[in-house]
């Protein structure tokens, strides 16, 4: 099949409204969230059902091209990045929500369906927890395939502890069903294989989601500290004291004074950090220990704790969280994101040793994180209309997730490698370990054209010898004679 019959193979699928060939119009995907890593793809298809994203898939496979499947586009590692020459399958029209079962705790979505519209979809009696900052756009394809996290991670899991069963298109087009309804079904655990897989095993269709009753009780507060040691020493002690918080987050003095400015919830602009810190469950319990919460953060050094008076008040503090990431543009003109993991005793040295660095690079870096974990996030500021900026910031990134591994931890918690973090990989994992993730992968896309450049620090080919990297000859041919 040469390129012009894949065109039209894919007009038939999908129709002309939606096929997209148009250089303006493709430019709209040229990247994920994260805007360092650009590329425009030959041409898009956004089908319909999950049968149309099966014939897509098929028409590659036949045309040997090779395709990346794409959700809101609100990932932050380049892992929805378009392939040169490439399709892109985009997924948003897949957006219904197949099935509400509340007596057995499930429901079934297509991969468009954001993730916020699931807790919607159950409320008021039950929630979906896993709660990217991203929820009102992020969708649950997404989701699974960077197996992503949020602020009551530490408490609730990821994504991983949420997916029962998937609908799932193979590269070369076949479509199978892995688990279901059920949580722990029998035989190998491909959903544990598929979930963060980051769309180089095949493309989910149908997604069974596992939902959780709303607690009886919530208690939420924001504590101030002169630095982030002093908070991060108060996360160890709560954690230590046999505290399990629905959600427990950390922003620094850059990020207090930019999601100030855009949320206006009243913190004291100046302060070294803000720990917010929510206690779910039985009433009696958040009662007992949202009081041990507020004693452990005095003793640490706060003497501002705000406990939230209302459900109002409530979602003004988080209002001010989720609004990090978006409020930095108060004060950057541009932001390189991070997603680092260290041990959670380890905060408090690994924030000095990020400032230092920061310092050498004469950048800044504001810090927000999942504290209760040990997910950072740090947001390099910089300018990318300054000459040699915005390579700084991309070095000094790297040299954050070293810092990271130093500590014990790892190169991501929660945005997934994609492009960003690939060269990463060999640094965290020996020759063995990345032969073992090729096996699997090549048993699943043995051509490798799902998502192909992604996760695998260099591309290799199904069947070499483990350990010896190549370029993939997909991505060296470019595929151009194709189209």
């Amino acid at each position: 099949m040469d390129g012009h019959e894949l065109v039209e193979r894919l007009r038939r699928v999908v129709g002309d409204r939606w096929l997209l060939l148009d250089a303006h119009d493709l430019r709209t995907y040229e990247s994920d969230g994260l805007l360092q890593y650009q590329q425009v793809p030959r041409l898009a298809v956004l089908p319909g059902t999950g049968d149309e994203v099966r014939e897509c898939v098929a028409a590659c496979a036949q045309a040997g091209v090779p395709w990346v499947a794409r959700g809101a586009g609100s990932g932050l590692s380049g892992g929805a990045l378009p392939v040169k020459d490439g399709v892109l399958i985009v997924l948003s029209r897949l957006n219904r929500i197949l099935e509400v079962d509340l007596d057995n705790g499930r429901v079934c979505v297509e991969p468009g369906v954001t993730n916020a519209a699931v807790s919607t979809a159950v409320a008021p009696d039950f929630f979906y927890p896993p709660d990217p900052s991203s929820q009102i756009v992020c969708t649950i394809g997404g989701n699974v395939a960077e197996n992503s996290g949020g602020a009551h991670c530490f408490k609730y899991g990821f994504t991983t502890n949420y997916v029962t069963g998937l609908e799932v298109v193979l590269p070369d087009g076949a479509v199978v069903t892995i688990g279901g309804k059920e949580l722990d079904p029998p035989g190998y655990d491909l959903l544990g294989a598929f979930v963060g897989s980051e769309g180089t095993l095949g493309v989910a269709t149908k997604i069974w989601l596992r939902v959780v009753p709303v607690p009886e009780a919530t208690r939420t507060l924001v504590a101030f500290f002169d630095s982030t040691r002093q908070a991060g020493e108060a996360v160890s002690a709560i954690v230590q004291a046999g505290i399990v918080p629905g959600a427990i987050e950390m922003m620094d003095a850059t990020t207090i004074r930019a999601t100030e400015e855009m949320a206006h919830a009243g913190y004291p602009v100046g302060r070294g950090a803000a720990l917010l810190v929510e206690l779910d469950g039985a009433e009696a319990e958040c009662d007992a220990q949202f009081a041990q919460v507020t004693d452990i953060c005095a003793a640490e050094g706060s003497d501002d704790v705000r406990v939230s008076r209302d459900e109002a008040e409530r979602a003004l503090f988080w209002k001010t969280r989720k609004a990090a990431f978006p409020a930095m543009g108060r004060i950057s003109p541009n932001y390189f994101v991070q997603d680092g993991v260290v041990p959670r005793t380890t905060l408090p040295d690994v924030l000095v040793r990020i400032d230092e660095l920061a310092a050498e690079y004469g950048l800044t870096v504001a810090n927000v994180f999942h504290a209760g974990d040990g997910n950072l996030h740090p947001l390099v500021c910089f300018d990318a209309a300054v000459e040699g900026q915005a390579a700084r910031a991309e070095e000094l990134a790297g040299r954050i997730l070293d810092v990271c591994l130093e500590a014990g931890g790892s190169i991501t918690g929660e945005h997934g490698v994609g492009v960003d973090k690939r060269k990463h990989m060999a640094k965290m994992f020996g020759e063995d370990d990345l032969a073992a993730f090729q096996r699997l992968r090549c048993a699943f896309d043995p051509e490798g054209r799902a998502n192909p450049g992604k996760v695998m620090p260099t591309p290799r080919l199904c069947g070499e010898v483990p350990g010896v990297y190549r370029q993939h000859p997909l991505e060296a041919a470019g595929l151009a004679e194709r189209f």
